[in-house]
């Protein structure tokens, strides 16, 4: 798929679910977590349808310190982390968020890291420095938009990896309590009717399907669009 293909048709997933989640609940009044038995297998119808920065910076122990915390998370597979992060702190949305970042933020610390200490070198860093700026305030002021890039494309393709690891910590049981609406609860509460409501399993199936592939779709693009700058 070329550059640009890649980038609009993943943008424009991205912003179909972005505004079915903004706009839902003002064109649909019915409360969602309400409870209908007389309707619960009814089919779909058109009723109511920073850290690696500083270490890079600081450099030294600072930086050897936390090099050697993310070898550590990096020595766990990371659902198996995330798995055993949401089995000890239980069921819930917030004690699943702890569980997805202490997953996740490895990755972006080395990305943030390698890219400071090439971007550090550079000739208008090296002026700052002569010049008697602050650490800080070369990171925040020169570094930082320098990896903006990367940084967003890197995002986008961890969001559809969150979305699969919340989808499958909540159908097994460790995401988000019902009635909390959360793809993988659905996909849980319909397998037992996949014979007679097969609606109930496929159609949140699809969502996280098409989520994922618009945000990786959307960061090829991006990653394609910032490497030929």
């Amino acid at each position: 798929m070329s550059r640009h293909a890649s980038l609009y048709v993943g943008g424009t997933l991205v912003a179909v679910l972005l505004v079915a989640a903004i706009a839902g609940p003002l064109v649909v009044h019915a409360d969602p977590l309400a409870i209908d038995l007389a309707d619960s297998l009814a089919a779909p119808s058109w009723t109511g349808s920073l850290i690696g920065g500083a270490a890079a910076i600081a450099g030294g122990r600072i930086d050897g310190l936390v090099m050697r915390g993310v070898d550590i998370v990096l020595a766990f597979p990371g659902f198996l982390l995330a798995l055993a992060l949401a089995a000890i702190l239980g069921a819930g949305l917030v004690d699943l968020l702890i569980a997805l970042t202490a997953m996740g933020w490895t990755g972006y610390a080395r990305l943030v890291r390698g890219e400071i200490l090439s971007l550090r070198e550079r000739e208008y860093v090296e002026a700052a420095r002569s010049l008697g700026a602050h650490r800080a305030r070369i990171l925040f002021r020169h570094l930082l938009p320098g990896i903006a890039g990367p940084v967003v494309v890197q995002a986008t393709f961890g969001i559809g990896g969150i979305i699969v690891a919340e989808a499958a910590l909540s159908f097994l049981g460790l995401g988000a309590r019902p009635p909390t609406p959360s793809w993988g609860n659905m996909l849980d509460a319909g397998r037992q009717f996949l014979l007679v409501a097969p609606h109930l399993t496929t159609a949140p199936g699809v969502a996280i399907g098409l989520a994922v592939m618009g945000f990786n779709l959307l960061g090829d693009g991006l990653a394609q669009r910032i490497s030929s700058r």
